[in-house]
Order: structure tokens, then C-alpha cells, then sequence
């Protein structure tokens, strides 16, 4: 029998009266925060420090449980899979959400269907760098050498298809050269190159850089981010330095299982957009070498929809690795 108009709209405001009252009550319990990372990088300080906040907000304690793996999918595969009460919610960054699903051999997470976006967090400055001894003062020069050398120059990266190889074959796309990706296990490795002359310039994350970059022994080329580091403000950004439109930040969010009732999405969003209003919050942020960006859920939504779009297209151009 169909129900009538009046059924059907007792009904729906039921479900969110319901709704109402169970984001009142909420949480009775501990939440888990699953970070897809190591514990000690950036990714899992800025976990720490908002999931301590939270959890001073929210009255409940906030677990923050390490899985890394698959290029930080392994975690965000059991947040997908959690059951969607609001007690378990990840942190995601660039690869997994936006890169992953456009690789060769993707991980089996969809996130844009899989996951629902909380809030954005925060945005890790990556920079392109050379030696100090290299004799490539700034990014023009860089690219002049580039196209005059056959295949064009190497550059160092993280590791295959991260954050940093891209934002190197998004400059190389962009001003039509020819480079050379050379991936490393984390950035750290190919700094320790660089500083040794193997290498003419890298794509690595300001964290492990700057401490060179200020005692002189390398030389920043640009920021891949749309503004100036506030952590390094007198650095250029790439499209300061004559790649006008280039933007390439690495970023992180918080996501929970797609099937999240709107009403307890709302109730996490509130605390995360408070807490990260707080000049304190901000400035622990900075300390790990990180920029405070915050996004609501819609607002991230479409921003994820973007990047993934703009990432598909530079990865459909890139060679697959040989095996």
C-alpha cells in the first residue's frame, strides 16, 4: 500500500528528529582516530593535536590508531569499513584521496564514494630545491638547463606517484619540458643526495629541507603551494617564479564512513571548525611545519572533486613504472 503524503512526511521528520537526538547524545564512547601513517611524521602530529582537542570538546577520549600501508589507503579502507556510528574517523591526504584511485594498480577505495569529507586541516609545503653548488640560482634557470639537455634533468622525489613526483611532472606538464623523476623511500633520502651533488634538484617536503635551505647548503627554487609559506615566508611559490596557475600543495582531512548520519557529520564538523579557529591550534600546526587551511565538508568536498580530477589528468601522462 503507498503511504500518504502526511505518512511520508511523518515519517522523514521522524528520521530527523531521530537524527536530532542521537547527535545530541553522541558520543557515550571513545572514538578512534585512524591515522594511514607512521606514527612521528607530520601527518600524525597534526592528528595527535586536533584529536586531543576533540576529545576536550567532545568529553570522550579520541584513540589515535597508526595504520599505514598502501600509500595511506590501508587505513582509510577501515574507516570506509567501520560501522558509520561516528566512533571511528581517519585522517586522509593527497595520495590516498586524490592520486590512488587513478594509479595502475589502484587500492580498492573509492572515496569520493566510499568516504564522507569532515573538515580540511591543513596543507604540507612541499619545495623544490637544488644545491647550493649546482649553479641553478632560480626556477628559470632550472627550466633553461632542462630543455637543453636531452630527456631533460632528474629530479628527486618520495617515492613513485606521491605528492612530490607529481607536483614535479605537474611543473614539467605546465611549461612544456622534459624531466627526469628519480624516486626515493621519503624525502629525507633524496635531500641526503642532493646535499651530495648526485642529484641537480629534488621536490621534497619543507620539514625536511629547510634547515639546509637557511644554512645555505640548498637553494629553494619555489614553493609548490598557491601562497607563500607562512613558515618560510621568503620563499616564492613556483608560479612566482613565471609557472602562473601552478598549485601543488600536499593537503590532509578528516573523512568517516560514507553512510555517516548527516546529523553526526554536522556535530564533528562544529567541534573541528571551532577547535581550528584557536590561535593556540594554529600555531602547533605551524610547528610541525604545516599550514593550518581549514575547510568545511561541502566546501572540501569540492575541493577533493578538483584535485582528483587535475591528478588524473597529470597521471594518465606518466609512464607506468617498469617492473
Amino acid at each position: 500500500m503507498f503511504k500518504t503524503f502526511s505518512q511520508r512526511f511523518a515519517g522523514a521528520a521522524f528520521a530527523l528528529l531521530a537524527g536530532a537526538v542521537q547527535a545530541q547524545a553522541y558520543p557515550t564512547k571513545p572514538i578512534t582516530l585512524i591515522v594511514p601513517f607512521a606514527p612521528g611524521a607530520s601527518a600524525d602530529g597534526i592528528a595527535r593535536i586536533v584529536g586531543k582537542e576533540l576529545s576536550a570538546a567532545l568529553g570522550q577520549p579520541v584513540v589515535v590508531d597508526n595504520k599505514p600501508g598502501a600509500g595511506g589507503a590501508l587505513g582509510l579502507i577501515a574507516v570506509a569499513k567501520a560501522a558509520p556510528d561516528g566512533y571511528t574517523i581517519g585522517l586522509g591526504a593527497t595520495g590516498a584521496i586524490a592520486v590512488n584511485p587513478h594509479l595502475p594498480d589502484a587500492p580498492p577505495l573509492q572515496p569520493q564514494k566510499d568516504l564522507a569529507p569532515i573538515a580540511k586541516l591543513a596543507d604540507i609545503p612541499l619545495v623544490f630545491v637544488t644545491g647550493a653548488n649546482s649553479g641553478l640560482g632560480n626556477l628559470q634557470a632550472f627550466l633553461k638547463k632542462s630543455r637543453a639537455t636531452p630527456g631533460g634533468l632528474s629530479f628527486g622525489t618520495a617515492g613513485q606517484y606521491t605528492s612530490q613526483h607529481l607536483a614535479g611532472e605537474l611543473l614539467a606538464a605546465m611549461t612544456t619540458i622534459q624531466m627526469q623523476a628519480v624516486p626515493y623511500r621519503g624525502s629525507g633520502p633524496a635531500v641526503t643526495d642532493l646535499l651530495g651533488g648526485m642529484l641537480p634538484a629534488a621536490v621534497v617536503d619543507l620539514t625536511s629541507a629547510y634547515s639546509h635551505i637557511k644554512a645555505g647548503k640548498l637553494v629553494a627554487l619555489g614553493v609548490t603551494s598557491p601562497t607563500r609559506s607562512k613558515v618560510a615566508p621568503e620563499i616564492p611559490t613556483i608560479a612566482e617564479e613565471g609557472v602562473p596557475g601552478y598549485s601543488a600543495p600536499a593537503w590532509m582531512g578528516l573523512f568517516a564512513p560514507a553512510q555517516m548520519p548527516a546529523a553526526l557529520k554536522t556535530r564533528l564538523a562544529q567541534s573541528i571548525k571551532t577547535l581550528m579557529a584557536k590561535p593556540e591550534i594554529q600555531e602547533q600546526i605551524l610547528r610541525l611545519v604545516a599550514e593550518p587551511n581549514y575547510l568545511d565538508s561541502a566546501a572540501f568536498g569540492d575541493f577533493i572533486a578538483k584535485e582528483s580530477k587535475k591528478w588524473a589528468t597529470v597521471v594518465a601522462k606518466i609512464p607506468a613504472p617498469t617492473k
